[in-house]
């Protein structure tokens, strides 16, 4: 979702624009973080090593210690969901919890019933972005400060597949610097936002093969699908798609898997755009600012035209460095993941009060009801644990 204050490290700007977008940025994302600003060396075949700092680790392999319930079967799919909770929240969601070096799933009545803390630190570490496969049964998982992204077994809570090398950065054959996003498209093949490289890989798990990349590193500029500027987010839409979501500019790109731009446009009002999702229709576009005051926007990408949009200056209401909104089925509200307030939040879409919350605004914690850090998120629509829990 984000990147380092060390901008000038890897030459962000071609144009006098870019370069002053992103150098007013560094001072904001400090706090967040400050961890890439750490000394680094050379090494023969593997890249750069980057050293690890206590920010990186976090809180080491935690745990909530709640007794998790038996996981029942995938009965549902992302176009034939399991039955809705309803509001606040129609359906679980497994929180990426950063700092916590965990993923964690919390139910709508904000029970724990899943959890796969980190099993080496190593190996797993910071883990910022999680989505479920198309079949409900594996996790895509990418962790930016670790260079590296990883498959999960969701229910075997292990860990079957790495790409990248632990605290080695590069752009190399088996290398990445900083990946974001990380997405099991619906022919096996992963997806993630290598932002720092400036590129977007779809990579072949079974081979470890890049079979496609839009971008390349050292040319950091909008030019899709050839030079991206700095790209956070690549989310696969309905029909097979990808949604780009680029840093410099606020660029949002359409791009479909044989590398063809239907569209690019900028995100109205948003100062660093954070993993655009499509709205549920598919008509419009969902994006979070990662700033503070944070912003989501919901917008037509044929007209720019902004259709809803929050924005809270101050108070219990403001989002700090908020990483990714997505509205909500069923409901239609919005789910934020409000990165630096340690909590997830449910937005009543017509009021635009905070209905639901996970985790306690400026509270850091690995135990019940509190996170560390969230960075990412996504929706368990695969298993009916609304009936489950109830036996």
């Amino acid at each position: 979702m984000h990147v380092s204050p060390a901008f000038s490290s890897f030459r962000l700007a071609r144009s006098a624009l870019a370069c002053m977008a992103m150098l007013a940025m560094a001072p904001m994302l400090s706090a967040a973080t400050p961890a890439a600003v750490t000394p680094e060396k050379k090494t023969s075949s593997a890249g750069i090593e980057v050293k690890v700092t206590p920010e990186m680790t976090g809180a080491g392999i935690v745990s909530s210690g709640a007794v998790l319930p038996p996981i029942p079967p995938v009965t549902g799919s992302r176009t034939k969901m399991v039955q809705s909770w309803g509001k606040p929240l129609p359906y679980p969601i497994v929180i990426a919890d950063r700092r916590n070096n965990r993923l964690i799933e919390i139910a709508p009545d904000k029970s724990i019933i899943w959890e796969f803390p980190s099993p080496n630190l190593k190996v797993y570490r910071g883990n910022e972005d999680v989505n479920f496969s198309a079949d409900g049964k594996q996790l895509a998982v990418s962790e930016e400060d670790n260079f590296d992204v990883h498959i999960v077994d969701y229910e075997k809570r292990e860990l079957t597949w790495t790409y990248g090398m632990p605290d080695h950065r590069g752009s190399g054959a088996g290398l990445l610097n900083y990946p974001d996003d990380a997405h099991l498209l619906a022919d096996g093949k992963f997806i993630t936002a290598d932002i720092r490289n400036c590129r977007v890989l779809i990579i072949d798990p079974k081979t470890n093969e890049v079979t496609t990349q839009w971008g390349t590193p050292g040319k950091c500029k909008h030019n899709p699908p050839t030079q991206l500027g700095h790209p956070n987010g690549a989310t696969p839409m309905e029909n097979g798609d990808i949604l780009v979501t680029e840093i410099a500019d606020a660029w949002i790109s359409r791009i479909t898997r044989d590398s063809k731009v239907l569209w690019s446009v900028k995100a109205p009002n948003i100062r660093y755009p954070s993993d655009a999702f499509p709205t549920v229709d598919g008509k419009q576009i969902i994006v979070a600012d990662f700033w503070k005051p944070g912003r989501v926007v919901i917008f037509d990408p044929a007209t720019r035209k902004v259709t809803w949009e929050y924005f809270v200056k101050e108070g219990e209401g403001m989002l700090d460095h908020s990483s990714i909104a997505r509205e909500l089925p069923d409901t239609g509200d919005i789910l934020v993941v409000d990165d630096l307030n340690d909590r997830v939040l449910v937005i009543d879409r017509k009021t635009k009060a905070i209905i639901w919350q996970y985790g306690e605004k400026g509270k850091k914690g690995f135990t019940p009801g509190l996170l560390n850090y969230p960075d990412g998120v996504d929706l368990d629509v695969f298993r009916d644990w609304k009936a489950a829990l109830k036996k």
